[in-house]
């Protein structure tokens, strides 16, 4: 079993660091045997959900399907199903796989499977549900703190390839043993910060080494099975200076390279693939062993990530490879450049180059020169000077979700990069669109996330706080509706900047910013105690993620500002109203 280290420099196996950590309070209070803590554990240290995202994702439990925990990734578009088993020494059988297995065939009738299921699983099978229709993909992980037995190894090779070859059904199966366990953890640790460096031993004969453009390039056939050691492949980390993450398990071009590994043509996958573009800050040959620092692959994300989801199969492949391009490229727009040039063998759809589209472009210079202590991020993983001013820094990620809250009066669309880069993209992204507009919509997200911290000052309830990824637009949405309900022009939305300026002049911004919270919460609190037509469960994410939620918030801002005057806040809802020229219809996005 792989050791990690204290910081008093004991040796401890991962099993035994994972037992002391889940004695903490959070765990013993909120779950009531080691094996939900485990999972719980997982849940927070490995996919980076927080306390409350913990407890509405674990299921495990009376009637929970062998499904201990739902993990729904809206930013990768992917739902983890998760099976844990904590157990320290003895080897573990195929008993885990075939529970995997059987959760994997009942989840082709979702609603069938909701029938029986325990309280908590009902609600996570209905967020799946709509995560399936969004076009997510499955990711199982069975997750172990010890060694599979030899035969449990041969089923998971074929489990793994029922799952992928799917026709009505695809899904990944992970198996996170020990070793894996660590190697996850570790890069959580890192997440932060992902400086990646690998060292990779090299086949002598299968390797050149040359300088091109004064740039130091390594060809090499890399084996199949050594892919699978490349650090960062599960997180997104490697991609970084990807122009896109994952397409997804049904990908064609991911279903051609499944269909080869498991072919008994496969070691023609040298030949069949483009090859891998991989690119260092540095990079240094020292005989076979060629030593990685800043690594990054920049083309080959779709075929890692599905050689990964084939693990068991690969492992056992002789005398297969795939070409590798190793590039010490420095220079970061250099290392871009490559990136959106390279990527070829899936086509790269619109959103995936937003972050060049010329609407984007001027949004960022105008913004830049209004701003000049501020930056606009358009890339993926780019990170700020050192010597911005950090309340100036914006991110065109979430730029697409305040628009689309703000201005289309849409937050429930927000979740979805998706959507917004691509479907949504021409109405969202305005040359003319105001640095001051933009720098105001971050503004009030700045006043937005200081109500959503740790010490939850506004009280919302856990079930809010669990969607803490996109309901702060659903927030968001309820200013921009207060302005509107007040001036009484609900059908428009008040300019952004506009609002800012007056409610801080009237000294209203923090007021109007805690009511508004406190208006999202009474909604979602109504609509989860509304009776639902026999065999229905309340969803508060499905709940979050449809219109009927707008209607929940604007009811209650409209009750609010009846009330609030004869409780003493008369002057504060007088604030509130913009004349007409602050207003405009809102954009459409549906």
């Amino acid at each position: 079993m792989s050791k990690t280290t204290r910081t008093n420099g004991e040796r401890v196996t991962m099993y035994q660091m994972i037992q002391s950590d889940i004695t903490q309070d959070y765990y013993k209070q909120n779950f009531p045997n080691d094996g939900q803590r485990f999972v719980a554990w997982y849940v927070r240290n490995i996919h980076g959900q927080d306390a409350n995202q913990t407890k509405a994702c674990v299921t495990d439990g009376a009637d929970d399907k062998q499904i201990d925990a739902i993990v729904i990734d809206d930013e990768q578009s992917i739902a983890y199903i998760l099976q844990g088993k904590f157990i320290e020494n003895s080897l573990v059988d195929a008993e885990p796989l075939r529970e995997v297995l059987s959760s994997w065939a009942q989840l082709k009738d979702i609603a069938k499977l909701q029938e029986n299921a325990n309280s908590k699983l009902k609600q996570r099978l209905a967020d799946l549900a709509t995560a399936l229709e969004d076009g997510y993909d499955i990711h199982f992980e069975l997750i172990v703190t010890s060694n599979l037995t030899e035969a449990a190894h041969k089923d998971l090779a074929v489990f793994q390839k029922s799952l992928a070859e799917s026709e009505d059904l695809s899904a990944a199966l992970t198996l996170v043993d020990p070793e894996e366990l660590q190697r996850r953890y570790d890069l959580a640790l890192e997440k932060e910060k992902p400086y990646i460096s690998h060292k990779l031993a090299l086949e002598h004969g299968k390797y050149v080494s040359m300088k091109m453009a004064e740039t130091s390039v390594v060809l090499a056939a890399i084996p199949l099975k050594s892919c699978l050691n490349f650090p960062g492949i599960k997180d997104g980390a490697l991609f970084q200076k990807n122009v896109r993450q994952s397409l997804g398990l049904s990908n064609s071009v991911n279903k051609q390279i499944k269909s080869t590994i498991y072919s008994d043509r496969h070691r023609d996958f040298f030949f069949f693939h483009n090859g891998i573009t991989a690119i260092c800050s540095q990079m240094n040959l020292d005989g076979d062993e060629l030593k990685m620092q800043g690594l990054s692959v920049v083309n080959g994300c779709q075929s890692l990530t599905t050689i990964l989801s084939c693990s068991e199969q690969v492992k056992k492949l002789a005398d297969t490879y795939v070409m590798f391009r190793f590039y010490e490229i420095p220079q970061h727009d250099r290392a871009d450049k490559i990136s959106t040039s390279t990527n070829s063998q899936s086509t790269v759809k619109p959103r995936d180059l937003r972050s060049n589209d010329k609407r984007v472009l001027a949004l960022k210079k105008a913004f830049e020169q209004r701003f000049p202590n501020g930056t606009f991020l358009t890339k993926r993983g780019e990170i700020a000077p050192a010597d911005k001013d950090s309340s100036k820094v914006v991110d065109l990620s979430r730029l697409g979700k305040n628009l689309m809250a703000w201005h289309s009066q849409r937050p429930n669309i927000a979740y979805s990069e998706t959507k917004i880069f691509d479907k949504y993209f021409e109405q969202l992204f305005k040359r003319d669109y105001s640095p001051e507009k933009v720098q105001a919509l971050q503004d009030w997200m700045t006043l937005i996330d200081a109500q959503w911290s740790k010490d939850n000052p506004l009280g919302f309830n856990e079930t809010l706080l669990a969607m803490r990824s996109y309901a702060p637009f659903h927030h968001l949405y309820a200013v921009s509706m207060y302005f509107s309900v007040a001036s009484k022009f609900s059908d428009r939305v008040p300019a952004p900047d506009v609002a800012l300026r007056h409610a801080k002049d009237k000294g209203i911004a923090h007021w109007v910013v805690k009511f508004a919270g406190k208006a999202l919460n009474m909604a979602l609190q109504n609509a989860a105690n509304e009776i639902l037509p026999a065999n229905r469960v309340f969803s508060p994410n499905n709940w979050m993620k449809a219109k009927s939620s707008l209607a929940g918030i604007t009811n209650v801002i409209q009750t609010q500002l009846t009330m609030l005057p004869e409780m003493g806040a008369k002057e504060q809802c007088e604030a509130l109203v913009l004349d007409a020229e602050a207003f405009e219809y809102r954009w459409q996005a549906d």
